[in-house]
C-alpha cells in the first residue's frame, strides 16, 4: 500500500478510535492522523502476535484491528498526557 493510503486509512481509524473514546486530547488533525496510523500498526501487530493472522489491504478484519490498535495508542497517549 502507499503512504497515502495508510494515511487515509489511519485517519479513518483514528477518528473512529476518539468518537469511541470521548475527551479532550491536545493536539488535532496531526495528531488524530499520527493516532491512527500508529494504531493500525499496533493492532496488526497485536492481531498478529495472538494467532489472528495477517493484516493486509483494505477489509473489514484490517479495519477493526486498526481501530482497536487506536485505540490502545490513544488510551496510551491519555496516560503519558497526565
Amino acid at each position: 500500500m502507499g503512504i497515502l493510503s495508510w494515511i487515509i486509512f489511519g485517519l479513518i481509524a483514528g477518528i473512529i478510535a476518539k468518537w469511541l473514546m470521548p475527551g479532550r486530547d491536545g493536539g488535532g488533525f496531526i495528531i488524530t492522523i499520527i493516532l491512527g496510523i500508529i494504531g493500525a500498526v499496533v493492532g496488526g501487530y497485536i492481531s498478529t502476535f495472538f494467532g489472528y493472522g495477517r493484516v493486509d489491504g483494505f477489509n473489514f478484519g484490517s479495519f477493526v484491528v486498526a481501530v482497536i490498535g487506536a485505540i490502545v495508542v490513544l488510551w496510551i497517549y491519555r496516560l503519558v498526557r497526565r
